[in-house]
Parts: C-alpha cells; structure tokens; sequence
C-alpha cells in the first residue's frame, strides 16, 4: 500500500518546508510528555522523520523503528549506534508488520502518518496486528479545525476545512482529519478510544509563522504560550491525537 508514495520526494519536501522543523519540535515535545507519563518499556516507533525518540526518551528495554524513507532510516541507524536494545527496520509498517510480530510492545507510536498514507485502514491493521490488551497506541495527524484553518475559512481563502494546503500537497498528504472523524476511523478499524485532544496552537499557516519568526516576533517565549494555549483551547491546536487500546472485533468476541 505505502509503495505508491513517493518516499524520496516526501523526504526532499520535509526538508525543505520552512514551518515544519517547529512544528516537528511540538510534536516531538508532546510526545516525550505522553512516554513520561505511560513508561513503556518496550516502544514501536512508526516512522520516526529526522530523530528517533530513543535519542529522547531512554528507559527503555526494546525500541523498534520502523521508517520507509533511506535517508531517515540511516540517520535512526546513526543515532543508535551499536546499541542491541534497538532494532531500525526499513520498510512501510504494512509490509513490516509481519517481521515485527515476534517482538511485543507496551506501546506504538503512529506520529505524524496516518493522513499520509493511500489506505488508512490498512495501516491500522497492520498496527493493530502487534497489539496485545494492554499495548497503548498514540496517533496524532494534522487538525482540519485547527484555529489556523478556522481563521483561513472566515477570511474567505478556503471554502471548506477539510481543503488541503500546498504545504500538505508537497508532503503527500492526501487527507485531513478532525477530532470526530480520526476517533470514528481507529474505532472501526478495531480500537477504543482512551483519550484525545489537540496540541500547540498555530494561529496562522506554515509561511506565515515562518515569516513571523524570521522578523523576531515568534521567539520561544510565545511558542512555549502558544504550546500551553492548546489548554484553553482544546479542540483547536494544529495537530490532534487519540490514544488507543485494542478493542476485540466481533469475530474474537
């Protein structure tokens, strides 16, 4: 299913998107806050972009990796070093999954690909394949209420919310998600929803907070603010997230 994704062009793009790195950071920082609180020991990463979280996040027993992309798979490689507690497989998770059965997880981490994909449900299968009961599963994707995309209706330069951007075009992005719909998709795709919410509120696009940081008015100071806004203003952060567990399909019932 993955390989009708042009990974190489996806990697020249995520490179080169002059917001992204930032909001990469976010991302990555609500993500250590989560393993913080959940300590699992043994950790599957799907698709880990320019750093793995083992760089970060280091209690762990077993970390695997699973990454598509050459160039992000070498540099997870790199990162780990000849460290045997963790395992770096290239490949798209739904021809993986197979390989990575003989490993069990207390946690899976599907960050920043569930839109991505050409089939969605076919990515959770392949996920919900290396549960057990009591693995946690986190996956977050962009947010098409985000307060950003709610401004750019108002002002008339998009007519629907779910309308993709060019940033989201250039990274392959064929789709976007609300809160509602993401819940409704890993629900019929076999998991309960434990938890969701959004994160890191942007206020404006890609370019544009770019824009604002190159001029000195977006320092780290109001990104911590904007960080913490998400609080005040749960549904309307720039990427949301559901937490899972497995929930039996009717067959198992």
């Amino acid at each position: 299913m993955g390989a009708m994704r042009d990974i190489d062009a996806y990697q020249r793009a995520y490179a080169a998107s002059d917001f992204e790195p930032v909001q990469a950071r976010m991302r990555r920082r609500m993500l250590l806050t989560l393993l913080a609180r959940w300590q699992p020991r043994r950790v599957l990463e799907v698709g880990c972009g320019n750093e793995a979280l083992f760089t970060d996040y280091l209690p762990f027993e077993r970390f695997c990796v699973v990454e598509p992309g050459a160039a992000f798979a070498a540099q997870a490689r790199d990162q780990a070093g000849d460290d045997p507690r963790i395992r770096v497989v290239q490949c798209f998770m739904e021809d993986g999954a197979e390989q990575l059965a003989v490993e069990s997880f207390d946690c899976i981490l599907l960050s920043g690909l569930l839109h991505e994909v050409p089939d969605s449900s076919s990515l959770l299968a392949a996920v919900r394949s290396l549960c057990s009961a009591n693995t946690q599963v986190h996956v977050n994707v962009p947010n098409a209420r985000s307060l950003h995309r709610l401004l750019a209706l108002e002002m008339g330069l998009i007519s629907d919310l779910r309308q993709l951007s060019d940033n989201q075009r250039d990274l392959q992005q064929p789709r976007t998600f609300d809160g509602h719909g993401l819940s409704a998709l890993c629900a019929d795709n076999g998991f309960e929803v434990i938890e969701r919410g959004s994160y890191f509120i942007k206020p404006y696009t890609h370019r544009q907070m770019a824009q604002l940081q190159d001029i000195g008015l977006l320092d780290e100071r109001m990104l911590d603010g904007l960080y913490g806004l998400a609080r005040h203003l749960p549904d309307m952060g720039s990427e949301i997230f559901v937490n899972l567990r497995r929930a039996p399909l009717a067959k198992e019932v």
